[in-house]
């Protein structure tokens, strides 16, 4: 059975002066060390290291706020626009001037997901999502914007991207094979179908899914329902319930501002096992 919770339910720890922590998404609470998921928040002025294992990945977003990191790879003013992806033995210093939260998540010894990640040359990354490619889905009124992906940082041991479901929307029931994933609700309500049990979902929920479990959403609510997800490893298969509501992505030639989008990305299907081309 998946694992749904929020963010309210779970303790704060300090990790610096200023900055607390907590772990969402631990061994423990999942029972499976696949992949970490932290949510720090910072006072006004505080700062927090940074040190990324040279056998892991890790990757934040920002939910509230702005920050700077300063570390190996220069300076960044990062805003919630911004998804940061830090190399095996990253080590720097995010800081805030105002309150922010931080959407942080690792994979601890990624080799074990990336064949090819000992030989490989990983360098920081910083996208900006508001300019990444917007895609719709074919069957139903959802958007969907890739957030971490091979094409992106290089390696196949972590996918991710953001989800939006306008009022009314209701994805086909599927399942996922050969990879574990989770969602984190940034905002909006709605129901979450897990082997068709209905489930309330709402702004500041995990919800970790198990391989081989079926599960969709609906936004019942009345505005948009937006949660990103990751998958370790990133290449897997989709099963759809129903064959003929098999989801391809289409590309709207925009971002999600309605302008230029930074690269192209080919209409693909979720059902596709190995990363499209493009993405």
């Amino acid at each position: 059975m998946p694992v749904l919770f929020n963010c309210d339910s779970i303790n704060a720890v300090s990790m610096a002066d200023g900055v607390t922590r907590q772990a969402l998404i631990t061994p423990e609470r999942v029972n499976n060390d696949c992949l970490l998921l932290d949510r720090w928040s910072f006072d006004a002025g505080a700062s927090n290291e940074i040190q990324v294992a040279t056998t892991d990945l890790a990757w934040f977003q920002l939910l509230e706020g702005e920050a700077t990191l300063n570390g190996s790879a220069g300076q960044y003013d990062l805003t919630t626009s911004h998804v940061v992806f830090l190399p095996p033995g990253f080590s720097g210093t995010l800081s805030t001037t105002d309150a922010a939260v931080v959407l942080y998540a690792g994979v601890p010894n990624a080799d074990r997901f990336d064949p090819g990640f000992a030989a490989s040359s990983l360098e920081f990354r910083c996208v900006d999502w508001r300019a990444e490619p917007a895609l719709d889905s074919e069957h139903d009124a959802r958007t969907r914007i890739y957030l971490v992906t091979p094409t992106l940082f290089g390696t196949k041991a972590v996918k991710g991207e953001m989800i939006i479901y306008p009022p009314g929307t209701q994805a086909s029931n599927h399942h996922h094979e050969g990879a574990e994933h989770f969602q984190y609700i940034i905002s909006g309500n709605g129901t979450a179908l897990l082997s068709e049990e209905p489930h309330p979902v709402r702004a500041g929920d995990t919800l970790y899914n198990y391989e081989f479990e079926r599960h969709n959403f609906i936004n019942d609510g009345d505005e948009d329902l937006v949660f990103v997800e990751y998958f370790v490893p990133a290449e897997c298969r989709t099963v759809w319930v129903n064959p003929d509501l098999v989801c391809a992505w289409l590309p709207t030639g925009k971002n999600i501002d309605g302008g230029e989008p930074s690269r192209d990305i080919a209409a693909h299907s979720s059902a596709e096992s190995v990363n499209p081309e493009g993405v």
